[in-house]
Formats: C-alpha cells, sequence, structure tokens
C-alpha cells in the first residue's frame, strides 16, 4: 500500500500541486499555440508525455551512470538536450508515417518540442531532486498528463470563446492570455495542499 500511496501523491502533485505549465510556468509556447483546437491539443499532449516520459528515464540514466560517474555534470544541459532532441526526432517521424493529419495540424509545434522547458525542465528538477529511477519516470509521466490536462482544458475553453461575444480588442490572443492567467491562479489555490 505504500507503493500505491507514493504513486498517489506522486500524480497528484506532478498534475495539479505542481503543474507544469500553470504552476511552473514551463511550456507556454505550446500551451498558448496549440490549444485552439481540441484534437491538436490533445494530439501534442500525447506526443509531449511521451517525450516527458522516456527524457526522465533516460536523462536519469545519463546523469548517474555517465556524467555523475566521470564527474561531467556541467555537460547535464547539453546531454539532455540531445537526448530530448531525439526523442522528437522519433516521435515527428512516427506521427508523421502513422496520423499524417496530426502532423499537418501540429505545424511547427511538433519539433519545437525539442525546446519545449517543460521536458528539459522536468527532467532537471528530477535530478535536482534527487528522486529514484522509478519516481523520475513517474514524475515526468504525471508531468506530462498534468500538461494534457491543461492544454486540453484551454482547447475547450478557447473553442467555446470563439464561439462567445467577446468585444472585439478582446478576441483572440488577448482573450487567451486572460483565461490562462484564471486558470493559473485557480491552480495556484492549489499549492497551499500538502501531503
Amino acid at each position: 500500500m505504500d507503493i500505491l500511496s507514493n504513486i498517489f501523491v506522486i500524480a497528484i502533485s506532478a498534475i495539479f500541486l505542481n503543474n507544469v505549465i500553470l504552476t511552473r510556468f514551463l511550456g507556454l509556447c505550446p500551451y498558448l499555440g496549440v490549444s485552439k483546437k481540441l484534437d491538436s491539443a490533445l494530439g501534442m499532449g500525447m506526443a509531449v508525455t511521451f517525450v516527458i516520459t522516456m527524457a526522465s528515464a533516460i536523462t536519469w540514466v545519463i546523469n548517474m551512470y555517465l556524467l555523475g560517474k566521470f564527474n561531467m555534470h556541467y555537460l547535464q544541459t547539453v546531454a539532455f538536450i540531445l537526448t530530448i532532441a531525439s526523442l522528437v526526432q522519433f516521435v515527428e517521424l512516427f506521427i508523421q508515417k502513422t496520423v499524417p493529419a496530426l502532423y499537418r495540424s501540429l505545424g511547427v509545434y511538433l519539433p519545437l518540442i525539442t525546446t519545449n522547458c517543460a521536458v528539459l525542465g522536468i527532467a532537471i528538477i528530477n535530478i535536482n531532486d534527487n528522486s529514484s529511477f522509478i519516481d523520475s519516470v513517474l514524475n515526468g509521466f504525471f508531468g506530462g498528463i498534468g500538461f494534457t490536462f491543461v492544454i486540453i482544458l484551454m482547447a475547450g475553453l478557447r473553442e467555446r470563446l470563439d464561439k462567445a461575444e467577446v468585444p472585439a480588442a478582446m478576441k483572440g490572443m488577448p482573450i487567451a492570455l486572460v483565461t490562462a492567467g484564471c486558470m493559473a491562479l485557480a491552480f495556484l489555490g492549489l499549492s497551499g495542499l500538502s501531503f
């Protein structure tokens, strides 16, 4: 039961309390850029979840058995970015071959997962917190789930806002930024919770 409670704490913490977008403010480019339509937001969320989970696992191994063993922690950012870029290339090729419509709808945002600071941020947070391998992978997975949850929520709100009567000056990105700010405030209200 202790293992399940640990997984539950990591899940609630990564999805709600320390959400990578709304409380750590990482990954805002795809959050605002891809959240116009629900299907592209879901596709981006799944791609980011896969990349964050795999990057958390691989970067933990690289840091522990390569950089740590040879005392080369100064190469951490370079090694992590190369790992993430390789994973994104794999995901991009996979989506292009299997779901071409999703590949076209994601457009330039799919290769931008490489420079998505949410992916690199979670990998570095896992290392800085001295997480175990399993905790790092779980934190990466649930961080990706939190990213997906928030981007889908934003896409749903933006689709409704497109049909709403909004003043002309607020249409488009201004109302999206106001909505994002309100969502961040709502998630900030959860920050007082602790386990």
